[in-house]
């Protein structure tokens, strides 16, 4: 359930903090004194299109939070752990900044999410239902859901076993299809990535080969000038006439004479003693660099031609040799994936169509058990339908089949009715009126109330073009579903009023050339003059305050009896 609102720079609404409670909460007030903005702060909290018009004039953003209760609704934990999230100790903090610029921040329990986050785990939370909502009801392709909705378990498991199995349909009839349709392209690359992958595998690429090549092909082609090289330096460390090394030696040993006497000669016969074994280890190393020449003009060749393969393929898959070796493993994956279709592909047909047979007869225990569902629903509408003064109206679901496999079964479903005796049903999209669709729709969310599993549902203005006893009924129903739910409800009828547990008067005004929307709670005198303005309008006279206490005292009988029934 919503517990605390808090609504900054939104719209005309300066700065407002409300608490809620469980049961029906109406909102009442003139017309245009701002109920439905505070609708739409929920609603955007719930995840509902932003638009910078929602910022007061002059503020650089709008801020909006709503503290949630959620410990008795597993859905939004369930929902919440999708996205990495859970509810702090079960409550739920949704916030969300609008700014003047554009920008759109979310939150939720304090954690930066996106707006579609938000709106999956608002929809857990929140149930708005506009004067314009029962809208869905026009709409034919939404009564499956209803249905769907209505019939719980029983169907849920048999579509979501049906969606499973629809979705290795669709691709396994996608695969059938493209290669069916491209045959010649499909031969071709499959040839084509057969050639790739077996002149990449026959070359045997090793990662840093080519490098080592360029190396030893260099030290081939330039070996007069490296022998020359080792065997000039090697003679002159080496001769006997004048050798370099025996003259160093002797400097060594004078100087290793002197150096006790001064830090500066010990300094220099240490740089000597370096000298003369560095002098030793390069002599050495000369002697085995000669030792290992030679010159093998075929393995110039060979290398040479290695390294000519190397550029050939690094123009055909890459620029490196390890960019070859990775183009070549993914060829190498696609074309076993090819091959295996290719294998498989004899089969592919008979298992598609085996597939869909298979469908078919899941589609059809969904047809039946959507059937058994219906005949359940329409029991349940007529039930609330006659506590809405709608007793002679008849209500139908027709299910027809559809031309198509859809993800959704083989069911085409559409609410009919009839509102006058002798008339044929009709689809209701066709025939209702606005009250009756509001009734519909309401008898509806009556019927669903229990199962949603939504902590708050919002009513704003449903009661709109009615009024007498069905507004009375209409009154009685939303004070049925606040049995099971939370419910806020905008209203400007006396009757819903009454009935509701808390209420709230909204009210418009003007400081310092500013418009500024506030709310205040009512105790029961205060409202008993609301309710009272409500049937009397600008003037509220005597009667019209006894009449409004009569129906509060009306309504809590009323709903007494609602709770004794439950």
């Amino acid at each position: 359930m919503l517990q605390e609102l808090v609504i900054h720079d939104f719209a005309i609404i300066d700065k407002l903090e409300l608490s809620f409670q469980t049961g029906m909460t109406a909102l009442t007030g003139e017309t245009g004194a701002g109920k439905s903005i505070i609708i739409d702060a929920v609603s955007l909290l719930a995840g509902g299109r932003g638009s910078t018009d929602f910022v007061r004039t002059g503020a650089a953003k709008a801020t909006l939070q709503g503290l949630f209760d959620a410990t008795s609704n597993p859905r939004t934990a369930s929902v919440m752990a999708a996205f990495g999230l859970a509810p702090d100790d079960g409550t739920v903090l949704l916030s969300r900044d609008l700014y003047a610029s554009g920008r759109n921040l979310c939150r939720v329990n304090g954690e930066l999410v996106n707006t579609a986050t938000l709106r999956a785990i608002g929809e857990t939370l929140v149930d708005i239902h506009g004067q314009n909502e029962h809208q869905q009801l026009i709409h034919p392709e939404s009564h499956l859901g209803l249905l769907d909705q209505f019939a719980g378990d029983p169907v849920a498991r048999l579509l979501t076993a049906y969606k499973a199995a629809y979705a290795t349909y669709q691709k396994d009839r996608a695969a059938l299809s493209r290669k069916q349709q491209n045959e010649r392209e499909w031969a071709q690359r499959l040839d084509m990535l057969r050639f790739q992958v077996n002149e990449i595998t026959t070359a045997a690429l090793a990662p840093d080969e080519e490098n080592q090549l360029t190396q030893e092909r260099d030290r081939l082609a330039n070996y007069q000038r490296i022998a020359d090289a080792l065997n000039d330096a090697y003679a002159l460390l080496s001769n006997e006439e004048q050798n370099p090394l025996d003259q160093v030696a002797t400097a060594m040993t004078d100087m290793q004479g002197i150096a006790k006497l001064d830090e500066g000669f010990a300094a220099i016969s240490q740089s000597i003693e370096s000298a003369y074994y560095a002098l030793q280890d390069a002599q050495g190393d000369l002697s085995r660099q000669l030792d290992q020449l030679e010159w093998d003009e075929g393995r110039l060749d060979a290398v040479e031609k290695r390294l000519d393969l190397i550029a050939q393929l690094e123009r055909k898959y890459g620029a490196t040799v390890e960019a070859v070796i990775a183009y070549g493993q993914k060829a190498a994956k696609e074309l076993a994936t090819m091959e295996a279709t290719e294998a498989d592909a004899e089969g592919l047909d008979q298992r598609v169509a085996a597939e869909r047979a298979a469908l078919v007869q899941a589609a059809a225990k969904l047809t039946t058990a959507r059937q058994a569902a219906a005949k359940r629903l329409i029991v349940a509408i007529h039930q609330q339908l006659a506590a809405l003064y709608m007793a002679k109206t008849v209500f139908e679901v027709h299910i027809e089949p559809a031309t198509t496999l859809r993800d959704d079964g083989l069911d085409q479903v559409e609410f009919y009715i009839q509102t006058n005796p002798g008339e044929s049903a009709k689809p209701l999209a066709k025939i209702a009126s606005g009250g009756e669709l509001s009734r519909i729709m309401l008898a509806l969310k009556t019927i669903f109330a229990e199962t949603d599993g939504v902590t708050s549902i919002i009513f704003d203005e449903v009661d709109t073009g009615v009024s007498g006893r069905v507004a009375q009924a209409i009154a009685n129903k939303i004070s049925q579903i606040a049995t099971h739910s939370q419910v806020l409800c905008i209203s400007h009828l006396p009757q819903v009023a009454a009935m509701s547990d808390h209420e709230y008067v909204i009210q418009k005004a003007v400081h310092g050339g500013r418009t500024n929307t506030t709310v205040q709670k009512l105790d029961h005198a205060a409202r008993v003059q609301e309710i009272a303005r409500m049937l009397a309008g600008e003037s509220v006279t005597h009667l019209a305050v006894e009449h409004a206490e009569e129906l509060l005292a009306m309504a809590a009988e009323t709903k007494a009896t609602l709770r004794k029934q439950r």
